[in-house]
């Protein structure tokens, strides 16, 4: 509702004109009324993302301009490290390391970037662990895929939502953790509290 209300005043000449002047918005407008369906209207404005559209993105980015750039950004914040920068540049797995390597290593040669000692020095038994890490990470998605029965184009939605209830699971675990262990201490400092004051 807020990234659309801001849309709305930011799309409109009139009301960007006296937001930009005076720093305020005509809440009363049409435009920011509270009534309208801020989910209808803000789908009117960006269309769904599907699975489908990010595996066409990938695609586009992949060998890409955009996606070479963003190689040597990624080697040159993280000076190297490669588990950084693996995990950084988009749509990236462990079968595009090897092509992602040749890519830094060509702008090594160039003189495009400088050389790194955490990528020209890195050890065989880093390079396994994190390929180890990745298959681990890739068979838990295949799996939590099949136990969600994911294949249509809800997919996304449905393990985002399933995600959502297992970070709230874990939250609700953790506080009640935090109550068990924090709310009797309180208790008992009470208690003893009283104590001193009644002596």
């Amino acid at each position: 509702q807020l990234l659309s209300q801001a849309y709305a005043v930011l799309s409109d000449a009139e009301q960007r004109a006296v937001y930009d002047e005076q720093g305020t918005v005509d809440e009363e407008g049409e435009a920011l009324r509270g009534e309208r369906n801020w989910g209808e209207y803000w789908r009117l404005l960006f269309k769904k993302i599907t699975v489908k559209d990010i595996e066409d993105f990938e695609k586009s980015y992949k060998d890409s301009e955009e996606e070479l750039v963003d190689i040597k950004a990624a080697y040159m914040d993280f000076e190297g490290d490669m588990d950084r920068i693996m995990e950084s540049v988009l749509c990236a797995d462990y079968t595009d390391e090897p092509r992602i390597r040749k890519i830094i290593e060509k702008a090594i040669d160039s003189g495009e970037v400088p050389s790194y000692k955490a990528f020209v020095k890195e050890s065989k038994q880093k390079m396994m662990a994190r390929k180890r890490r990745v298959e681990k990470e890739a068979s838990e998605a295949e799996k939590t895929k099949e136990e969600l029965g994911l294949g249509g184009e809800d997919d996304l939605k449905a393990l985002i939502q399933s995600r959502n209830k297992d970070r709230k699971k874990e939250m609700d675990d953790f506080l009640a953790q935090l109550e068990a262990k924090y709310g009797n201490n309180a208790k008992k400092g009470g208690k003893k509290t009283a104590s001193k004051k009644g002596k």
